[in-house]
């Protein structure tokens, strides 16, 4: 199995466990930390905007679940599935993703690069609007942060995050990698 496999099925393991842990439909309704997205809408958007993505890059169709509004569960368990399945496929280690703001990359890469760390950081943004423990591990939001952090202008640019939050740089490594993709790690 490739790191890129299992590094997703930890990351998307943990955020469907949150999904599962909602208690009730009006939960859904709560608030995220991502202005104007409920917990719903966390949910929605990594269910539509990465089967396009892939799809615009590859050719591969990712299977479709139940809409999210109707179930959120069932639409995130779907088309994760799906993922699952395409980065166990011995086969997707030879296949690339084509991009023309990117270029080429090779699939498992993508998926792990775009994808998984996009899910590992709306795990903190669903925990928060439902009341749970995201379980964030620290080490991988301090590896992550380093890795975003040469890419400052060119993310603010993208629109795709939002301005820091200025916190203590003392704070902890999840604190810290929040406020930089513009979270305020200290609202409730």
């Amino acid at each position: 199995m490739s790191d890129a496999a299992q590094q997703y099925r930890e990351t998307a393991g943990r955020f469907g466990e949150l999904v599962a842990g909602v208690p009730d439909a009006a939960t859904w309704e709560r608030r995220s930390p991502v202005p104007e997205w409920t917990a719903r809408d966390v949910v929605r958007h990594l269910v539509e905007w990465f089967p396009p993505f892939l799809a615009g890059g590859t050719g591969i169709d990712l299977p479709s679940g139940p809409p999210v509004d109707e179930d959120p569960e069932g639409a995130w368990r779907a088309m994760s599935d799906g993922v699952q399945a395409l980065l166990d496929d011995p086969a997707s280690a030879d296949k690339e993703l084509v991009n023309p703001y990117i270029g080429t990359v090779p699939l498992p890469e993508a998926v792990s690069r775009f994808f998984t760390t996009d899910v590992f950081m709306h795990s903190w943004d669903l925990a928060r609007a439902t009341g749970q423990d995201a379980g964030l591990d620290p080490d991988r939001c301090a590896a992550i942060l380093e890795g975003m952090t040469p890419m400052d202008e060119m993310l603010r640019a993208s629109g795709q995050f939002g301005p820091k939050v200025e916190i203590d740089p003392d704070a902890d490594a999840v604190s810290r990698l929040m406020a930089f993709i513009g979270r305020d790690p200290r609202r409730s």
